[in-house]
């Protein structure tokens, strides 16, 4: 690689990171704001506040970072096209440098990416649930009182008859409605609040009863001696546990060679995170194809440019929610996104002679 091309990639590089930079700021005060419960209503200090808020950032700076390579293209070629730059670099001939720059900035980026998809998200989540389990542990203890039904969560409904000790718990009753499909009643005559051999904290319910009552009426019940629940369950706002989305992708890929199976789930997880390294060059193709040739035109373009990669990656998700829940279904987006943008280039290039237009003879 020459100078050119790291010039180029340095450019590129500052004007997605700038972009990148302010927009996980706001992105991270508006998850600030969306668990300010955690300070005022659950109690917790302005730590677990930052902490979780910092937690949840990793989905969202993948979805938005190959968007912000995307415009990070844009305003670099725009630069380069203002300054005139960009049309010396043609006419000296320098196309390789400023597509190696190009390629460089993509495959680094989906390395980057790919990186927080597969090993820094999945961690993230789990560290999250640990931590929300721990709060948990820590809103139930506090609002339990004798004698007194709790609310936990909208759909959490506590009663318990008394305290002994240290976690302790007499007459326990509790009455989850957050499934509408599906009613769920727990009692016991004494209940005690532990920790597991993950160190999850959970609620051991000791000689009582299970119920559950189905939206059309139907109706069980399960005697037990001893069962856990874990607080978790008992305080999110729906019951719906990803174990695949703490998991990365390295203990997947050594848990299948171990067993020797590979379930479709735990497949289409894999594939699902390595189509956001695909769709990162996708969109850096495709906006090298538009931006990196210059033009005579002397007048900013009436349409933000800046908003073409917006516009590609929503062509993008739609595409791939359109051909449906399949494996190769997740990279109907991106090969569509990187086929468009390889053919423009061709064109552009003119790799492949275009049929030239029959001209009208002069009267």
């Amino acid at each position: 690689m020459n100078r050119l091309s790291l010039y180029l990639v340095r450019l590129f590089s500052r004007e997605a990171l700038a972009l990148l930079g302010i927009m996980l700021g706001l992105l991270f005060l508006v998850q600030c704001l969306k668990i300010f419960d955690v300070v005022v209503v659950q109690g917790q200090n302005i730590l677990t506040l930052v902490g979780q808020a910092a937690l949840s950032m990793p989905p969202l700076a993948i979805v938005i970072a190959y968007v912000c390579m995307g415009i990070g293209i844009v305003r670099g070629f725009s630069a380069l096209q203002g300054s005139q730059e960009l049309h010396i670099l043609h006419a000296s001939r320098q196309l390789k440098a400023i597509f190696s720059g190009v390629a460089t900035f993509a495959i680094g980026g989906a390395v980057i990416v790919l990186f927080l998809s597969n090993i820094v998200q999945p961690w993230s989540s789990h560290r999250l649930n640990d931590w929300v389990a721990s709060v948990a542990a820590d809103i139930v203890g506090r609002t339990l009182t004798p004698h007194r039904v709790s609310q936990v969560v909208p759909g959490i409904t506590i009663f318990i008859g008394g305290r002994q000790g240290t976690g302790n718990i007499s007459e326990f009753f509790a009455d989850d409605r957050r499934d509408p499909e599906m009613r769920r009643t727990y009692s016991a005559k004494t209940a005690r609040i532990a920790a597991d051999a993950d160190k999850n904290y959970v609620l051991e319910l000791h000689d009582g009863t299970l119920q559950y009552l189905s939206d059309k009426g139907d109706f069980s019940e399960i005697s037990f001696k001893t069962y856990n629940i874990g607080l978790n369950k008992l305080t999110e706002q729906v019951e719906n546990h990803d174990n695949l989305a703490e998991t990365t992708s390295w203990e997947l890929v050594q848990a299948g060679l171990a067993s020797g199976q590979w379930p479709a789930d735990v497949v289409h997880r894999l594939l699902e995170r390595v189509a956001e390294g695909l769709r990162t060059i996708s969109m850096c193709v495709f906006m090298a194809a538009l931006m990196a040739f210059p033009n005579a035109r002397r007048r900013r373009p009436r349409f933000p440019r800046e908003l073409l990669p917006l516009i590609v990656a929503y062509a993008d998700k739609t595409i791939s929610g359109f051909s449906g829940d399949s494996n190769w279904g997740l990279y109907a987006g991106p090969l569509t996104v990187l086929i468009v943008g390889l053919v423009i280039l061709i064109v552009r290039l003119r790799v492949i002679p275009l049929p030239a237009w029959p001209m009208r003879q002069a009267a």
